[in-house]
């Protein structure tokens, strides 16, 4: 008994802020159906590294430093960058790179779509951030949790786990705020453009090449990309060969189930209420969402550009599912183009928007390790 009042003595009120943060987590997860993979070991996570003198991070006990588990996992996982890494193998795997074989005009807007992240670093510098800091929170915007983590570990920033947290968070809310910003921005007559969809023939020997010349390519422009980019296409490639369906079902099923399991619990070790209940961590949740709408209204209003030239007129909304939130966004733009006159189907084009979306993310969290020196 008198353990259990010492203990309840030394719970603080930040300690009780991060309880609260975590049973919210849980409840997006199960109730809501945001992000459940994440969001429920995140918070569950949150919980425990935050019950007082919790045996599952660093501890002192007797006078003798004591590691513990998640502190372990974080070390091994996350500092060393293998968890975000191996998780993009699986990512690569599951793509079919096939729509934007077949309309290579969509890159377009994978690279229209980042404008929120170079957008949102220079608010948080004039806020206060370090650059380094600026950019971690940057990447928030390109909607694509492992290359969030990359960055912000890459730059060794104290802010990790609150934007891995935002940008999961913001993935998982691309239903709701991707068709208010949409609407911000365009028209109905925009929204009701028809799109004619041609599909080409894509040649197994073109499937096997493009992430490999990608690899390369983004890797000349951006060297320190390369362990980003890389593992991506390497998965891809391992969908694509032919010759290794086993290999390729265990990426996209157990691989990705597994580290995205260790991945959101990990991360809750540095859910720490001293460091995560801050005013900095309210600044960072709120230039994540500036950094997602930026990056959507950048697609749409390059969308509405472009318009301005072209004979065949682009439906604007293709340009939000530039982000890297892949499929959900897409299937948002699908929803919106269908409530707007239930005969277009722009579908197989925010297909191929979105997974340029996911090379233009990584290759702008390429272009942002190259430019600002750790």
């Amino acid at each position: 008994m008198s353990f259990l009042l010492e203990g309840i003595a030394s719970i603080t009120i930040q300690q009780v802020i991060m309880w609260v943060i975590g049973g919210l987590l849980i409840y997006l997860a199960i109730a809501k159906d945001f992000e459940p993979s994440l969001l429920l070991p995140i918070g569950f996570g949150a919980i425990l590294v935050n019950i007082p003198m919790s045996g599952a991070v660093n501890q002192i006990v007797n006078g003798t430093h004591v590691e513990g588990i998640l502190d372990f996992l974080f070390k091994v996982g996350i500092s060393t960058e293998a968890f975000p890494l191996l998780l993009f193998i699986g990512i690569g795997a599951m793509i079919d790179f096939g729509p934007l074989l077949s309309n290579p005009f969509m890159l377009l807007f994978g690279a229209a779509a980042q404008f929120g992240i170079f957008f949102t670093i220079a608010a948080a510098t004039l806020l206060g951030f370090s650059l380094k800091d600026a950019a971690s929170i940057g990447i928030i915007g390109a909607a694509d949790g492992p290359t969030s983590i990359f960055v912000a570990n890459y730059f060794q920033s104290k802010y990790i786990a609150p934007i891995t947290v935002a940008a999961y968070s913001y993935m998982s809310l691309v239903p709701v705020i991707q068709p208010a910003a949409i609407k911000l921005v365009t028209t109905k007559k925009e929204r009701q453009i028809r799109m004619a969809y041609r599909p080409a023939s894509i040649s197994k020997r073109t499937r096997i090449f493009f992430p490999i010349v990608v690899t390369v390519v983004a890797g000349l422009i951006a060297p320190t990309s390369v362990a980003l980019i890389g593992f991506l296409m390497f998965g891809n490639l391992i969908r694509e060969c032919g010759v290794l369906e086993r290999l390729s079902e265990t990426a996209q099923k157990d691989l990705v189930n597994l580290i995205t399991l260790l991945l959101g619990i990990t991360i809750a070790s540095s859910m720490k209420a001293e460091n995560f209940v801050s005013l900095q961590t309210a600044m960072i949740v709120g230039l994540g969402l500036v950094a997602f709408v930026f990056d959507t209204i950048g697609g749409v209003l390059f969308a509405k550009v472009l318009n301005l030239f072209l004979k065949n007129k682009v439906n604007p909304m293709i340009g939000a599912a530039g982000i890297s939130a892949f499929p959900m966004s897409a299937r948002v733009i699908q929803k919106m183009a269908q409530k707007e006159d239930n005969q277009n189907f722009i579908l197989m084009h925010a297909i191929g928007a979105n997974v340029a979306g996911q090379i233009g993310s990584v290759i702008a969290g390429g272009i942002i390790l190259n430019i600002i020196k750790p």
